[in-house]
């Protein structure tokens, strides 16, 4: 084992290194902060955006993110050249970027302002980007801009590697070069999960997140309506850095005053409709157990992951637990409650949800969760949403009084909080299961092998006689793995908890940006705090929702009624085109179809993509584009006997690579249809 130092020399001091990967990491551990816009620890590096140069005695100039460490180097950090370089991919970035500073999205929290300013970049010599590129608003939960992207490629990267998806990608080449879904269409049209983590890595502006305000402001100066809010946990723990207070501090009731002085008319915890998420789910986990299955049962509280489901693995769709996610609950039960409590017309009631994730956006849209038309959640706005809200309203956050929530779906126990966080649902489940499996009071309530920020964490737990086997899993591409276990099934598990975003909702897509992971950890830990200072910590003892049950839902979890209003269905959306490119040069009586399978990511994408580039030049080659209507189907080997690159032409099934047996199939379907 060879135990001698590794030393290297920075701006000409010593400095030990060991575990960093690259010359960034040691540089930062110095205490020295190199700019970079393309440079995430959890991400691979990329080295585009050049900012974060060093000189190598011996070597040059090189990117330090994508520079290892070695014993001996000498580097230096800052010089007339590395400064004047620096300036110079500033400048250049900002010509060719839209610069509408003051009404962007980012505009108090973006890294090109922040690097512009710390360079002393007062001017730009190079011409403006005079041609501008639409705007995709085509997504429910998230805006790309275009004109804004550096080519940084973070979103991609977090897209393709975090969550194993691929939504998005560079195309083009040189000055044509840009980011964006495949064949140009938006966001809607892809098998986009709508998670937001793009958005958080974005140092630009050029993907966030989509903006409710203004409607929201509509409906709060509308004398007609009574706007009530529901706050989500990780909401809480996360808005006070948009204020620049300490990360992880618990301010639901500094929220709660807020909202009021804002004009809502009352203030509710989701955490509620989390505690009644137990009731549901904890009894559907045991009558699937009583009942044999089907195994494993995966928690259906994130939308992100719900899709991702339904679009990657449709055969699961037993498997996801049938209850809906507390923002579809609570958008359920104030819609059957409220009008009579409140003594108003259902109509009249305006339902506002804060949450910390932009996949809620889509889910309240979706038309299973709308009732004669009228959908049980308004509006959602994020975190960082309502924090501009606050501050448009000029309230001074840090200086108010707390506040407590309305009654009776103000009161949450601690188990409903913990949703926020990675492991969180399963260990409230887990607190309702155990105690009605083993028919014992449970005294230890914390299921700590279920907490922390590990991808994937596992365990068997004794419950009476069985022993539960349970999952709990984070991030999208973690997730590809156990799920195809189980729709191989090859699955060992009863429960599997899954979130779409690191560590969780506390790190949704909504959340204030993190400059560094520390924040989430806190973000977790302000979490079981809570937990931990709360008069009930299970669900199962929370009385405001145990009344619910007896005025408005049959006396009970699992009852006719209840199964109507907190319960849902899922949906095959394999089997839609997600991607679809279609070559029309004019108008056919009849076109031939023909589809070229693809995956979101691997090796298997860019073969796909080959194909299906080929396939295009050689119809065009042909000259018989408009007789041929060619797709793009997205079709996970999974749950297919079909495999990336395969071609689809009428009901043939052909290998892509055999390109001479897809042209002849091709002129025969022709020559038929002539």
């Amino acid at each position: 084992m060879d135990t001698a130092k590794k030393i290297l020399t920075i701006n000409g001091r010593e400095v030990e290194f060991n575990t960093e990967k690259n010359l960034l990491e040691v540089i930062r551990r110095l205490g020295i902060e190199l700019p970079t816009f393309c440079y995430h620890s959890e991400l691979s590096a990329y080295g585009a955006c050049r900012l974060c140069l060093v000189e190598v005695d011996g070597r040059g100039i090189m990117a330090s993110c994508s520079t290892a460490p070695e014993p001996g180097m000498k580097i230096g950090t800052d010089s007339a050249q590395l400064r004047e370089m620096r300036r110079i991919n500033i400048e250049l970035l900002l010509a060719n970027h839209k610069r509408e500073c003051p009404s962007c999205a980012r505009s108090s929290n973006c890294a090109l302002q922040t690097l512009a300013r710390r360079l002393g970049v007062d001017e730009i010599r190079f011409k403006q980007l005079e041609k501008y590129e639409p705007v995709d608003n085509s997504s429910p939960s998230l805006t790309r801009d275009p004109n804004k992207c550096v080519l940084c490629g973070d979103c991609v990267r977090m897209c393709r590697e975090v969550q194993g998806i691929g939504a998005i990608d560079f195309a083009g080449r040189g000055s044509r070069a840009r980011v964006a879904p495949a064949f140009g269409k938006g966001l809607a049209s892809v098998e986009c999960v709508n998670c937001g983590q793009c958005a958080m890595v974005c140092p630009t502006g050029a993907l966030t997140p989509k903006q409710d305000r203004e409607t929201v402001w509509k409906a709060i100066h509308d004398p007609n309506k009574v706007v009530v809010a529901a706050i989500a946990p990780a909401v809480r723990v996360g808005i006070g850095e948009y204020f620049d207070m300490p990360p992880g501090e618990n301010l639901a009731g500094k929220l709660v005053t807020a909202l009021r002085l804002m004009g809502f008319d009352y203030v509710y915890d989701t955490s509620f409709a989390a505690d009644m998420t137990i009731f549901e789910e904890g009894e559907e986990l045991l009558r699937r157990i009583r009942n044999g299955g089907p195994f494993p049962m995966f928690t259906s509280c994130c939308p992100g992951w719900v899709k991702f489901s339904e679009t990657n693995f449709p055969s699961l769709n037993p498997n996801l637990s049938t209850c809906r996610s507390p923002q579809q609950m609570f958008g359920s039960i104030a819609r059957e409650t409220l009008p009579s409590i409140l003594k108003i017309p259902r109509e009249n009631l305006a339902v506002v949800s804060i949450m910390p994730c932009t996949a809620k956006k889509y889910e309240a849209k979706l038309d299973k969760f709308k009732t004669n038309g009228i959908p049980d959640i308004d509006y959602v706005v994020t975190t960082t949403e309502i924090g501009r809200m606050i501050n448009s309203f000029g309230i001074h956050f840090a200086e108010l009084e707390s506040d407590a929530f309305d009654m009776p779906l103000g009161f949450g126990t601690g188990a409903g909080v913990i949703f926020g966080t990675s492991g969180g649902v399963m260990e409230a489940a887990l607190r309702y299961a155990v105690e009605k499996i083993s028919g014992k009071t449970l005294h230890n309530l914390e299921f700590k092998s279920v907490r922390g920020q590990e991808k994937l964490k596992t365990a068997d737990l004794k419950a009476g006689d069985l022993t539960l086997k349970i999952a709990v899993v984070n991030t999208l591409a973690a997730a590809r793995k156990i799920t195809e276990e189980a729709a191989q099934g090859k699955s060992p598990y009863h429960f599997v908890e899954v979130m779409a975003c690191p560590g969780g909702c506390v790190a949704g897509g909504g959340q204030p940006i993190q400059s560094s992971l520390s924040k989430k950890v806190k973000r977790m830990d302000a979490l079981y705090q809570t937990d931990k200072n709360m008069q009930f910590h299970n669900s199962q003892d929370n009385p405001m929702v145990q009344e619910c049950y007896a005025k408005f839902l049959e006396g009970g979890p699992n009852s006719h009624k209840a199964h109507h209003l907190l319960h849902t269905e899922y949906e095959n959306r394999n089997g839609m085109f997600d991607a679809r490119y279609m070559v029309e040069k004019g108008t056919a009586a009849k076109r031939v179809p023909v589809a070229v399978c693809i995956t979101p990511a691997g090796d298997a994408a860019h073969k796909a993509e080959k194909v299906l580039a080929r396939l295009m030049d050689q119809v065009e080659s042909m000259d018989v584009a408009d007789k041929v209507d060619i797709e793009a189907a997205y079709c996970p080997a999974s749950i297919t006997d079909r495999k990336a690159g395969d071609v689809i032409i009428g009901d043939v099934h052909l290998d892509g690579s055999d390109s001479m047996k897809v042209m002849k199939v091709l002129a025969e379907q022709l020559q038929e249809e002539k």
